[in-house]
């Protein structure tokens, strides 16, 4: 209990991983997961009828998937946080089961992984707005290409590009520009008080 105690009041380092951290990697994870599993039973009302006005315009509703990266990665800023939490979170929707199974955890590690590389790209050392919607970008780069490889390089040239744009748009709203705004909130509400991010809202 006391190595747990002495680990919360402990400065952060740069980049080593603190108990609170993996707590509170955990627990977003499982919070974004929820998130989806809620947003997996109602997408399907509204991801077919924008198809039909245009093949692949539904990818700008998709970035709300693309949270668990962002939000874990610009509220932890440690190597893995963000592709940590977007697997946690892939995994929990997946439990109470969904229409895409497991293909639903390759769909976490790709998200996750195209906002990790995003935060690696700038060492983990820039936490901003802008980096936070770069992440939501990357995390649709990710979905896209595991999308692709699983089946829509059967779908045409014209809707892979349509779909490209449109993950890129709603990566960068859905997921990077909604991340911020949730860690700010949290930042402001006294919660991350133990993070960089709290204390850069003071």
């Amino acid at each position: 209990m006391s190595t747990i105690t002495e680990d919360l009041t402990r400065p952060a380092t740069r980049r080593g991983w603190r108990v609170v951290d993996i707590v509170v990697a955990a627990v977003l994870g499982i919070a974004v997961g929820l998130i989806f599993w809620a947003y997996n039973n109602t997408i399907a009302t509204v991801w077919g009828p924008l198809d039909a006005v245009l093949p692949g315009l539904a990818g700008l509703i998709a970035g709300v998937w693309f949270l668990g990266g962002p939000l874990g990665g610009i509220i932890i800023r440690k190597p893995g946080a963000a592709l940590l939490v977007e697997l946690i979170a892939a995994t929990v929707s997946v439990l109470p089961g969904n229409k895409w199974g497991v293909t639903t955890l390759y769909s976490g590690f790709a998200q996750g992984l195209g906002a990790e590389l995003v935060f690696a790209l700038v060492l983990y050392r820039k936490w901003n707005p802008a980096i936070a919607v770069a992440a939501g970008i990357g995390a649709g780069l990710g979905a896209w290409v595991n999308e692709y490889i699983l089946g829509n390089h059967a779908m045409g040239m014209t809707f892979n590009v349509i779909y490209l744009a449109c993950v890129m748009i709603s990566g960068a709203v859905l997921a990077g520009g909604l991340a911020w705004l949730l860690m700010r909130a949290l930042a402001g509400a006294g919660a991350l008080d133990r993070f960089a991010a709290g204390h850069d809202k003071r």
